[in-house]
């Protein structure tokens, strides 16, 4: 039963990358008219039962929903399922991406609890010139596999920095379990160093991806106000955040330890690596990189849904 309801609430359930706590949109109510709907008679307080043992919480309402919700929000969810129902079906690699919340390495407080004979003592004042420098983690994780890849920069969050740690992760792990494979399909959010809007962020997925690896790269962004549904913020960054809660992250390495033996009873697996580049903000495209682009639109909400192919 619970494996019917995982399936029933896959497209649909969002997660808080710091707690781990997950809801979904669809009430009990719903989800035991469609149980029956396959022909398993189960009470709304059976799901209520069932959805408190997957993790699932009862909310009181928050105000932090952004007044800038687009019209297209549910026609974009649904076109995210359409996608990833089909990349699973032919087993082609599906990855969430998004850059966690920037650290800085050093004797800083770092919010959670953790069972010590004493508290450990800090530094009062979370100031950049004490630190030894500042942690950028990308995010990596491999929908069909339940497996996470943290790419930690040192500079800046740019969509150069983005698409390397993609490229990275192609190059490391997903070329050979993915083998012989020329598609990808990547999941993102609207902002940021992989926003839908950003042509920097198109021309070094086509240089670093498509161009390199031959790959024909699918990218599909979660609508405006709607990064907590993008499933690396529940499935990878809250269980990252949970193994290292109040521990201070006073050394590059202890960031890559923390997150290399970061599991979960379902099995995730996690990898880590240090980026050392520079990469300085600011950077624009050339036009005659705009311009050789192999962007094709999708005729579903083009901004938010394109391919990139190989430039021949």
């Amino acid at each position: 039963m619970v494996e019917i309801l995982h399936c029933l609430l896959e497209h649909d359930t969002a997660g808080d990358p710091m707690t781990g706590l997950r809801w979904s949109r669809r009430t009990t109510m719903t989800i035991s008219e469609e149980l029956a709907a396959l022909g398993i008679s189960i009470s709304p307080n059976t799901v209520a039962r069932l959805l408190h043992q997957m993790g699932y919480s009862l909310c009181v309402n928050h105000k932090q929903i952004s007044t800038s919700v687009s019209p297209d929000r549910n026609l974009q969810f649904e076109y995210l399922a359409h996608l990833r129902d089909r990349f699973q079906r032919r087993h082609l690699p599906i990855v969430s991406v998004d850059s966690k919340k920037r650290e800085l390495v050093g004797n800083f407080k770092n919010p959670g609890h953790r069972w010590e004979c004493a508290p450990r003592r800090v530094y009062d004042h979370d100031f950049r010139t004490d630190s030894i420098g500042v942690a950028i983690p990308y995010g990596i994780y491999d929908v069909h596999e339940n497996c996470g890849a943290l790419v930690v920069g040192v500079s800046h969050d740019t969509p150069a920095f983005a698409a390397h740690a993609i490229a990275h992760w192609w190059r490391q792990e997903g070329s050979q379990r993915y083998t012989g494979c020329r598609q990808l399909l990547i999941l993102a959010d609207t902002g940021g160093s992989n926003s839908c809007r950003c042509y920097a962020w198109k021309t070094e997925v086509q240089s670093q991806l498509a161009n390199f690896f031959a790959l024909t790269v699918t990218v599909a962004h979660y609508p405006t106000g709607a990064s907590k549904w993008n499933p690396i913020e529940h499935r990878l960054f809250s269980e990252v955040s949970r193994n290292w809660a109040g521990e201070p992250l006073d050394s590059y390495q202890k960031i890559l330890n923390y997150a290399r033996t970061t599991k979960t009873q379902t099995g995730l697996k996690v990898t880590a690596y240090l980026d050392r580049r520079n990469y300085p903000c600011g950077l624009k495209p050339t036009p005659e990189q705009v311009a050789s682009l192999r962007l094709r639109r999708h005729e579903t909400l083009p901004e938010w849904n394109y391919t990139i192919k190989p430039q021949m």
